[in-house]
């Protein structure tokens, strides 16, 4: 072999290599930030034997990725976008329809069950049993309008300040409604959600008015399609553990609900 294919045999393999160690690199700063929430550049160098200038450029390419989002020192898990409801509404899914199918199976004649705003929700709506006697309360419009010929559910709607991206009512006057309330089931909806930071939503007052239902009801349970998983939104609402249960698309593998698995063992698979 000559002296210039040697050479260039050299460089091909220390690319390679190089490519790979950076490919790794990302694979386990990923999962960082599934464990712990957070990349801390400082930390990840000195744990990898490296420059925290290489961290920092890994960090920006999987920002410009969409892999994570960048912050002062480190960086954190994505926030999910927000489409308006008109959008998300618009979109129907064949697993948010099992999700709320699984979810209106656990009412039973008699409740009271508390159905916060979504797409998701809407389909428990749309699949309670339609010979069960039972009591659907709310703070949204739209989910009340579900309800509208289902010929044994009485409804309770709340109202307040209208919150028209979720098409909710949040503010004092929902709060006073819904305090006069004692739910036997309510059905959480959020953006996102996180083993280390929780269920979170986008709206600092939605998240309040999602923890007020909680706390008047006797058990939360919260609908997770798979694109919520392992995601941050500014506002949180509650724990993972602090749920009742999760119920979540069978289409999720046993790896990535093992932490959600490990903080609340009761999880129902659609």
């Amino acid at each position: 072999m000559s002296s210039h294919s040697v050479q260039h045999h050299a460089i091909s393999f220390n690319f390679v290599r190089k490519t790979m160690l950076t490919t790794q690199r990302k694979a386990l700063i990923l999962d960082i930030l599934r464990r712990d929430g957070q990349v801390i550049a400082k930390r990840v160098a000195e744990d990898f034997s490296l420059s925290e200038d290489t961290i920092r450029r890994d960090l920006r390419e999987m920002a410009a990725e969409g892999l994570l989002k960048r912050v002062h020192g480190g960086a954190m898990p994505l926030s999910p976008d927000l489409p308006d409801f008109t959008a998300r509404r618009s979109v129907s899914s064949e697993i948010k329809a099992r999700l709320g199918a699984a979810a209106a199976a656990m009412a039973r004649p008699g409740q009271m069950i508390f159905l916060d705003g979504g797409t998701t929700t809407a389909e428990i709506a749309r699949h309670l049993p339609r010979e069960m006697p039972l009591t659907v309360a709310t703070h949204s419009p739209t989910i009340a309008a579900e309800l509208e010929h289902h010929p044994t559910a009485e409804v309770i709607l709340a109202g307040g300040r209208l919150y028209k991206h979720s098409m909710v009512a949040t503010g004092a006057a929902a709060m006073a409604a819904i305090s006069q309330l004692r739910p036997d089931l309510f059905f959480l909806g959020v953006t996102a959600a996180h083993p280390v930071h929780g269920l979170s939503t986008g709206d600092f007052e939605e998240a309040a008015i999602k923890r007020h239902i909680a706390r008047c009801s006797a058990e939360t349970h919260v609908l997770l399609t798979q694109e919520k998983f392992d995601l941050v939104s500014p506002c949180p609402v509650l724990g993972i553990a602090e749920v009742a249960g999760l119920i979540v698309p069978a289409e999720i593998s046993a790896e990535r609900l093992k932490p959600y698995r490990d903080l609340n063992g009761t999880i129902a698979v659609a």
